[in-house]
């Protein structure tokens, strides 16, 4: 991987907090996003309108052709997909090769590219994207419009009538974060999707049957010993240990699979800057190895326990590779889940 793409996959993964609210009348649904009546009633009544980033988008119906960045994400199509509207889709540049979700990764190689050739960045660049005709666009940062990347702007395609869309994680400037993400923003942005769409019923579904399985497991490993899991991004980096997770909604995910990142921080970088001296002497009961791209991720995972053989979690060979469910998207609960049978194997 390129310095440019390792900066591409990179600025996924920071999640600066923003608000991002609909306008319009009603009670507020779970997560207490201000959003219109007709959410309650998986009916979106058009035209309606969206706060994103802090400015105002109005959507007249449902979008028809619509264009989602790369940014070294998959939440942005892994959702769209999830919701039914996969079909609306005339480019999507997102692609992970492998996912946590059976069937999810060969959907998304399915899915139309445009015939876009892709900048430094593995993204879209502006005279492409202009080409497209999109109605709307979808960045995984706000970077993604960045006219000095190249980048259409988000007021460049509003000049052709098309909406653009954030999540509300990323409309900082990439680099830290000032509130770590959790699972609850990967349904803020499932809501929206949903409520621009007109399946805002299928979003609450979606969310609801994912909590059923974060809560049934946080239920059960609740008063256990906390584990401590070290989360790794072989790949980011210029070794296998260089990218080392340390703030963003995988620590969400471990704490409610009873566990913690012992790198976490108060700095607000997404990665840790950790000697292999501080790994050696931290107690690490389990290895979470997040695959990009890797040919052998299991034997990478073998590979760095076997630098550790101090660590309980090389003792007992307690070592998982996850994909896309650890990362902010749909499908946190599958990461809750396979990470709590890790460290709490009695529990289940």
């Amino acid at each position: 991987m390129s310095a440019r793409q390792v900066i591409a996959v990179a600025s996924a993964l920071f999640a600066i907090t923003a608000t991002t609210t609909a306008c319009g009348s009603g009670d507020q649904p779970p997560g207490g996003e201000n959003r219109p009546s007709s959410i309650q009633e998986g009916t979106t009544t058009y035209p309606v309108t969206l706060s994103n980033c802090g400015t105002d988008y109005t959507y007249d119906g449902p979008p028809e052709r619509v264009v989602v960045m790369n940014g070294g994400s998959v939440a942005e199509t892994s959702s769209l997909l999830a919701l039914g509207v996969g079909d609306r889709i005339v480019a999507n540049a997102q692609s992970y090769g492998t996912s946590d979700v059976p069937g999810r990764a060969e959907a998304i190689a399915a899915l139309p590219t445009g015939g876009i050739t892709l900048n430094d960045l593995q993204d879209i660049p502006r005279e492409a994207m202009i080409g497209l005709r999109p109605d709307l666009v979808i960045s995984t940062h706000s970077g993604g419009f960045a006219a000095e990347s190249g980048f259409a702007t988000r007021e460049d395609l509003a000049g052709l009538g098309a909406n653009t869309y954030v999540p509300a994680t990323a409309c900082g400037e990439a680099g830290t974060v000032t509130a770590a993400p959790t699972i609850e923003d990967s349904h803020v942005m499932l809501r929206d999707l949903g409520l621009i769409f007109d399946v805002s019923g299928k979003a609450e579904q979606l969310i609801a049957d994912s909590m059923k399985v974060v809560d049934e497991v946080s239920a059960k490993v609740q008063g256990r010993p906390v584990k401590k899991v070290v989360v790794v991004f072989p790949g980011m980096g210029t070794d296998d240990l260089s990218s080392i997770a340390a703030n963003g909604v995988w620590n969400d995910i471990l704490a409610r699979a009873g566990a913690e990142n012992p790198f976490a921080d108060s700095s607000g970088n997404v990665f840790a800057t950790v000697s292999k001296e501080q790994l050696a002497a931290t107690p690490v009961d389990a290895l979470v190895l997040v695959n990009y791209m890797n040919p052998d991720p299991e034997g990478n995972a073998r590979k760095i326990l076997a630098e550790f053989p101090q660590w309980p979690a090389t003792r007992d060979q307690r070592l998982l590779v996850l994909s896309d469910s650890i990362y902010f998207g749909p499908s946190n609960d599958v990461a809750v889940d396979r990470i709590a049978r890790l460290v709490h194997p009695d529990a289940f």
